[in-house]
């Protein structure tokens, strides 16, 4: 085997044996509230019943509605919920403009195409974020369907390092595919003897294998691309495929990170993680008092019993008839205080309720809608809505959505999917591409834009009534322009600014000559009163 790849599976090696205690914590926090996954230190078989051990399902839903709530508010399909965009957008001119809305189409199409399996991979990737805080995701050019295509990975099979400035750098990936899709993807030739002998008995048995995936710089000589993209067969510890890559092909967005550990938590589990284990208990406790309570302990007397008690429906329990039932009951209930049972559904209410907090349910609401507001009103709800979202939306756009379509977007400029590179407007050129989103934090933000130029406005008019010159303090025709963006109007419907400037010298010179048309009319009128004037004085002289 090569000296570099014996050493990347040694590194790799170690990366995993660092992880063991942080596996056991992701399968308590699975058995509590993504049971599907809880597989981390336990194998699981085939209609296995997940949840046996399990009294309440409510931990269970407060991950799944935030789970669904990604993709509902920031990636939602009859939305274009991802613009392509610059970091100099001050430089764009309209032509620039157009070009990035044709690219955010060509790119969406791209990654909802029914190949790409975008939907399927995002909505398993949410699900554990939401759970662990982390998810690991591959991003590649499927170049035998020429097509993207987009997997979510096992947190248990995938440990990573950061590099110096804090970002992921090495990325090891332990895999079992099969005899035959190795051949199908890098050719039987490629593989180790062992491997082709397996091929020809049993196609479909597993082999053993690690993707890893590298900065280039960690080898030595001169790479095109900034990445290194290696398979290893482990068993015979030999490298199948080694090739560079212009991305890391794995996707690795984290919610929450504390210094000295390259692993993310869940900021919604640190915090339910105690209500869901103590509501586990109270559904316990408050099950078996109500049974008890419906179904109460039974006291009796043995001799006076010929049979066993019988407590359901139709059941018969025989006495022996000697018994003299003046000296008690031979069966009667154990007295049972029931009163603190709805104290206890109340206590169990309250643990719903810190969990649906935990799990920012209580953040996900729209502006309410039929309700009267105030401009002033409106302003500091959505004021209120950023700050109480922002700590849910902003890791998922960064790390998240930020990660997945820039990678995607540099997979599809190596291939041109946008044209040839030199049809590129000038106005984008030397320019770093970003991405704008649509969400409802950005939705708010955006909408301060448009309600800051009705105040103006309506600012601009009330100083007007105490100083004329006011009017031209704001330039309207900025200032409307960005509204518009802001709400999100397509370039192609607004003209170029060298267009507007054109329409209103055009405007200008035509109310100029509107004015002089009228100044010639009214001298023309003007002479016309004064000649009439002229000969009445006349006709009255000579009577």
């Amino acid at each position: 085997m090569d000296s570099r790849a014996k050493t990347l599976l040694e590194q790799g090696d170690k990366l995993y044996s660092d992880r063991m205690s942080l596996m056991s914590f992701w399968q308590c926090v699975a058995d509590q509230f993504y049971v599907e996954r809880s597989d981390f230190t336990v194998a699981r078989t085939l209609g296995e019943d997940f949840a046996a051990d399990l009294n309440s399902s409510y931990p269970l839903i407060v991950r799944r509605e935030l789970g669904n709530a990604f993709s509902a508010m920031l990636r939602r399909r009859d939305l274009e919920w991802f613009h392509v965009t610059t970091d100099r957008e001050d430089r764009l001119d309209n032509s620039g403009k157009q070009w990035l809305e044709m690219a955010t189409g060509i790119q969406r199409r791209a990654m909802y195409d029914r190949q790409s399996q975008f939907i399927r991979a995002t909505k398993e990737g949410d699900h554990d974020f939401a759970a662990f805080g982390q998810t690991v995701m591959s991003e590649e050019i499927n170049y035998k369907n020429m097509a993207l295509l987009y997997r979510c990975w096992h947190l248990r099979d995938v440990v990573w390092c950061e590099g110096h400035d804090g970002a992921i750098a090495d990325r090891h990936h332990k895999l079992r595919p099969t005899a035959r899709w190795l051949a199908q993807q890098f050719g039987k030739d490629k593989l180790h003897q062992n491997i082709q002998t397996i091929l020809d008995r049993n196609p479909h048995q597993e082999i053993s294998c690690r993707r890893i995936v590298v900065p280039s710089d960690t080898f030595d000589g001169q790479h095109k691309f900034k990445w290194i993209s290696l398979y290893i067969d482990t068993d015979n510890q030999e490298v199948i495929d080694e090739r560079e890559s212009l991305t890391p092909i794995y996707v690795i967005p984290r919610w929450q990170t504390v210094s000295g550990s390259q692993y993310a938590y869940s900021p919604a589990v640190v915090a339910g993680l105690p209500d869901a284990r103590l509501l586990q208990a109270m559904t316990l406790t408050l099950l078996e008092a109500g049974e008890m309570a419906v179904r109460p302990p039974m006291i009796a007397v043995q001799e006076a019993l010929s049979g066993g008690v019988k407590l359901f429906s139709g059941g018969i329990t025989q006495v022996d008839a000697a018994y003299d039932e003046r000296l008690g009951e031979v069966l009667r209930p154990v007295t049972q205080d029931s009163r603190a049972l709805p104290f206890g559904m109340d206590m169990s209410k309250e643990k719903q309720e810190m969990l649906a907090a935990a799990f920012f349910l209580n953040k996900l609401t729209a502006m309410p809608h039929g309700k009267d507001m105030t401009a002033y009103e409106a302003s500091e709800w959505v004021k209120e809505y950023i700050r109480g979202a922002l700590p849910l939306f902003e890791p998922m756009e960064t790390e998240y959505n930020g990660a997945l379509c820039e990678q995607t977007f540099e997979d599809l400029m190596k291939v041109n999917a946008f044209g040839p590179p030199m049809e590129i407007p000038k106005s984008i050129r030397g320019s770093e591409v970003r991405f704008r989103f649509e969400s409802p934090l950005s939705d708010a933000i955006e909408q301060q834009k448009s309600q800051k130029f009705v105040q103006a406005k309506g600012l601009i008019a009330e100083a007007m009534a105490l100083d004329p010159a006011t009017a031209v303090t704001v330039d309207a025709r900025i200032a409307l322009r960005e509204a518009l963006s802001g709400i999100g109007v397509p370039a192609k419907w607004m003209r170029s600014e060298e267009a507007v400037e054109q329409h209103a010298k055009a405007l200008e010179e035509q109310q100029q000559m509107q004015q002089q048309a009228a100044m010639v009319q009214q001298a023309a009128v003007t002479g016309e009163q004064i000649g009439a004037a002229g000969k009445s004085i006349a006709e009255a002289e000579a009577a």
